[in-house]
């Protein structure tokens, strides 16, 4: 079967030909990857992933709407204003982390987020994206969507966690509009996606801690699930087969049972930090699928190669024949991560005998 073919079924837990591979690489990684690869290289290309992300904007706004949030502000070089006027601004201390500014941090009243400028959804170009995935489609490849910071962390970096925490401990309206407004934005999203045909839809709102939940299960249901189910309705009611991956990084164990009941297909990134992907398996496993498993903070930076492959072997053989775990790391591969280390993991899907 195909790389598209292979992936999807791996997801559906219907077997599967080979172990995909799949990472993601900070700046300074990246520069040692074009070192040894070439200028022009990608790591899509050279190590076959199995998919590619659409880039068609399904958003636009004005570039002077973040001007009344921001006027007195001089931000950094190379800051970046993001859609929903949330403003990103390097610091000095890091190489890919940012400094965020909410626009809504300062609102005291229904009205200012009923008067705030919400992008609007840009219906122009939904045959654009159609022929994008209609071309990744033509190489046998995954066509895959990016819409994290779905509904909590959205609603968080416009009004700041803390503000927003009050909001929704209060009852309060303005937490209802802003969490309505940017599910029903994210609805419109997720329907031109399916409509389109994507095979993959990423969602995902950090809602875990290192050993802890973000919030209680009750709080979770209150607010957020039945607006992640309304997200992915649109979706699979256009196209019943689209594969949903939720992210969620830390420890989010007593949220994986609201996941599946709201839609998810596959859980993302199970860090082996925060949970136990054999007992996770064992709980879960026939009725959701995996990708990730593969520590970032531990495994990659810090063990061998041999112990590296070592952990892809036990996954895989945890997951089993019929699939349902796209093994691959955590999250962004930090500069600590030795290079024959990432070699490793390729290495170790490519051998693994399926």
């Amino acid at each position: 079967m195909n790389q598209r073919e292979n992936l999807n079924n791996l997801f559906r837990r219907n077997g599967y030909s080979c172990a995909p591979v799949e990472f993601k690489l900070c700046p300074a990684l990246m520069k040692k990857f074009k070192e040894i690869y070439g200028a022009e290289a990608s790591p899509e290309t050279v190590f076959d992933f199995p998919w590619r992300y659409v880039n068609t904007p399904l958003l636009r706004r004005k570039f002077t709407d973040w001007m009344p949030y921001y006027p007195d502000k001089k931000f950094n070089p190379g800051t970046e204003i993001d859609d929903f006027l949330v403003a990103h601004e390097p610091t000095p201390e890091s190489m890919h982390m940012s400094r965020m500014y909410h626009p809504m941090r300062n609102f005291d009243s229904i009205e200012s987020f009923e008067n705030f400028p919400f992008p609007e959804f840009a219906a122009e170009n939904q045959a654009l994206l159609k022929t994008e995935i209609d071309g990744i489609h033509s190489k046998d490849l995954s066509a895959t969507a990016f819409m994290q910071m779905t509904i909590w962390e959205q609603a968080w970096y416009m009004r700041s966690m803390d503000e927003l925490m009050v909001d929704m401990m209060t009852e309060s309206e303005k937490a209802v509009y802003l969490f309505d407004r940017i599910t029903g934005l994210a609805a419109v999203r997720a329907e031109a996606y399916a409509l389109a045909g994507v095979d993959i839809l990423q969602l995902g709102d950090d809602i875990g801690m290192q050993h802890a939940p973000m919030m209680s299960v009750e709080f979770y249901r209150q607010w957020l699930k039945k607006r992640l189910k309304q997200v992915i309705g649109k979706a699979k009611q256009v196209n019943p087969a689209i594969i949903i991956a939720y992210h969620s990084c830390g420890f989010i164990t007593p949220f994986i049972p609201e996941l599946i009941d709201a839609g998810v297909d596959v859980l993302n990134p199970v860090q082996p930090e925060c949970m136990d992907f054999a007992e996770i398996h064992r709980e879960f496993g026939g009725a959701i699928s995996f990708w990730g498993t593969i520590g970032t903070q531990t495994t990659m930076p810090f063990e061998t190669p041999d112990k590296v492959k070592q952990a892809v072997w036990r996954n895989l053989d945890i997951a089993g024949k019929s699939g349902g775990l796209f093994c691959a790391p955590t999250h962004l591969l930090e500069p600590e991560v030795p290079w024959n280390n990432i070699e490793a993991y390729v290495e170790a899907c490519r051998k693994y005998a399926v």
